[in-house]
């Protein structure tokens, strides 16, 4: 079966591949955009991730009649009723200006205390078939926003991010950008969610 990944992030691709290995499912040949004829990608005008993540999903099974799979993500600060959420990327008004979101969460965020500075990483993936059978799943990576970015080796809110896992006491604390490429794969928010869609993608395949 060949399943659409509908996104050109290498990252992704490996991710899932990685994903359906570890469960020991065959006979999927994962396609990016790249490797299908181009179509226009949609407007991503939804509410919410799984809205966004369906649109991207939903656009993929019609134009190229593949199975598609699509996520959308970002990060949900409880302070904020879950905002940036679906508007992390653009936050600060320019979209995909790191520098820009980052500074002005910090700055919304300034008086509120370590008690109150919860969050997590939220990603949900949409996989939709050409018959129109839709399924949505959600990971979640939970954390704590920081107070200045820490960190070089992540993107977006990574610097601001620390996750649970290293929060926890005796634990070194770091944020989300110090972690290793290996380490932040195996504790992904969409990870997660692409793990559980293996059951639907095995049962696909083996059709």
């Amino acid at each position: 079966m060949r399943l659409l990944m509908a996104s050109n992030n290498a990252k992704k691709l490996r991710e899932l591949e990685r994903i359906l290995a570890e469960h020991g499912v065959d006979g999927v040949e994962l396609v990016p955009l790249s490797g299908v004829t181009a179509y226009d990608e949609p407007v991503e005008d939804g509410r919410t991730f799984a809205d966004n993540a369906l649109i991207k999903a939903r656009a993929g099974a019609r134009e190229t009649g593949l199975v598609t799979v699509a996520d959308d993500s970002g990060l949900a600060v409880e302070e904020l009723n879950g905002m940036p959420g679906v508007l992390s990327a653009r936050w600060s008004g320019r979209h995909g200006d790191d520098a820009a979101n980052n500074d002005l969460l910090l700055a919304q965020m300034g008086d509120v205390p370590d008690e109150r500075r919860g969050c997590a990483f939220v990603s949900v993936c949409a996989l939709v078939t050409p018959d129109g059978a839709e399924h949505v799943a959600e990971g979640r990576w939970e954390g704590r926003l920081l107070r200045e970015p820490v960190g070089e080796n992540g993107f977006g809110y990574d610097p601001l991010f620390v996750p649970a896992e290293e929060d926890a006491e005796g634990a070194a604390g770091r944020s989300s950008a110090q972690l290793s490429a290996g380490e932040k794969d195996a504790l992904s928010h969409r990870g997660k969610a692409l793990a559980r869609l293996v059951p639907v993608i095995a049962e696909l395949a083996g059709k």
